[in-house]
């Protein structure tokens, strides 16, 4: 008898966050990721009612509201620099680089294009202004434990998804 994802039952899932327009992966888990359903919305309401009621074996497909998440996409948080005004280790695409603001509070840059000329930062969440799908594959459901029911989750770590699209 199948167990299906209902409030107390601990589920495991693994998933991928693809660009709805170009098809291009921006993050791909595939190791399963477990949460008690109904013990907090970490995963978001909207994710977490689409798994309500599916069990081990099913495959959804969600279209996340990315500005909703991260808000709309702000040009002002991209800036592009001199490439030799810009210390070399700086010079990759992918790099974090913290910047603080007038109030000294620290905001994480990405480097997103570097050419023989200048390097583009952009201070928005790399999925901003993009469509994008959640692909989730469900592994497991089963009753959880007391000690999982207390956690929310794993007792190891749970997943946020803010963190699993600020990945991409």
């Amino acid at each position: 008898m199948a167990d299906f994802i209902e409030e107390s039952k601990y589920v495991e899932l693994i998933y991928k966050v693809v660009d709805r327009k170009s098809g291009n992966v921006f993050s791909n888990i595939e190791y399963p990721v477990g949460y008690v359903h109904g013990a907090n919305d970490v995963l978001g309401k909207d994710v977490l009612n689409e798994l309500e009621g599916r069990e081990a074996g099913d495959i959804i497909e969600i279209k996340i509201d990315v500005e909703k998440l991260y808000g709309p996409r702000d040009e002002s948080l991209v800036f592009i620099d001199k490439i030799e005004n810009v210390p070399q280790e700086y010079r990759k695409i992918g790099t974090k680089v913290t910047m603080e603001n007038k109030e000294g509070q620290p905001k994480e840059f990405l480097v997103t294009k570097v050419d023989d000329t200048t390097v583009t930062i952009d201070g928005n969440n790399p999925l901003c202004g993009r469509d994008v799908n959640f692909l989730l594959e469900i592994t497991l459901v089963r009753d959880a434990t007391i000690e999982e029911m207390e956690a929310g989750g794993t007792t190891d770590t749970e997943p946020s998804l803010e963190e699993i699209l600020s990945q991409g």
